[in-house]
């Protein structure tokens, strides 16, 4: 297993993660008729935009036999006005490789590059009945606020998490 950026060419293999983790991650969560529409080729086009842009820092995981089984990106987004600060915009990886610490390299990944970046803040946008939302309170974020979004026609909350202090998330790891 290794951690790595992403190359164009791996836009495919990125976005049959994305869609079979949406599928997983939000059953019974997100309507069932959305999940099944989410397209791989859609998402593919969408990540090439992603790896293509040049303020977004996107790695992935690959499995022993080099298919991407997970990936994380990071940029700022253009409604985050904080100054020294980024977002953690996905992390996501395969049902069958999570809690093997997978998971916790690619978020190990993402704040080094933040580190890099001499960010101090990072934000990052959840789904209350996502799970992974444990993952970053167990590496510090605090919540921050709480917002009511819609996907599929359903509306759901969506939490705001905030991490204060990049180098004490990097000791944790």
């Amino acid at each position: 297993m290794q951690i790595r950026r992403a190359k164009l060419d791996d836009a495919s293999g990125i976005a049959k993660v994305h869609v079979d983790c949406w599928r997983t991650t939000y059953k019974d969560i997100i309507p069932n008729d959305f999940l099944n529409n989410l397209s791989y080729e859609k998402r593919t086009v969408l990540w090439e935009g992603n790896i293509a842009r040049k303020d977004n820092y996107v790695v992935i995981a690959e499995n022993n036999e080099g298919e991407i089984i997970g990936f994380a990106d990071a940029w700022k987004r253009e409604t985050n006005v904080v100054k020294n600060s980024g977002d953690l915009t996905s992390i996501y990886l395969l049902e069958e490789y999570q809690g093997r610490g997978i998971g916790k390299k690619l978020l190990k990944d993402l704040f080094l590059h933040f580190k890099q970046l001499g960010y101090e803040k990072i934000f990052v946008d959840v789904l209350e009945e996502n799970k992974t939302r444990f993952l970053y309170e167990y590496y510090g974020a605090k919540l921050v606020e709480a917002v009511q979004i819609k996907i599929g026609g359903k509306l759901l909350n969506e939490l705001i998490y905030e991490w204060d202090n990049v180098d004490k998330v990097i000791e944790r790891f």
